[in-house]
């Protein structure tokens, strides 16, 4: 899955951009109450283990 696809679904999911972070953007889950980095490079794909740490940290099933 590329970042581009996970930020489709977690913005359909109701997550938005919260603020720049120090390297990646942060995102803000109203379904866990947490903010959670992505990534600027929309086009990569995501690597298994950090896509399974957006899953859990955002509450959407990547």
């Amino acid at each position: 899955m590329k970042y581009s696809e996970a930020e489709r679904k977690l913005k359909a999911a109701g997550c938005y951009w919260f603020e720049n972070g120090a390297s990646h953007p942060l995102w803000f889950s109203p379904i866990t109450k947490n903010k959670f980095p992505l990534s600027y490079h929309r086009s990569e794909e995501i690597k298994q283990g950090t896509l399974k740490s957006i899953s859990k940290l955002s509450g959407v099933k990547l």
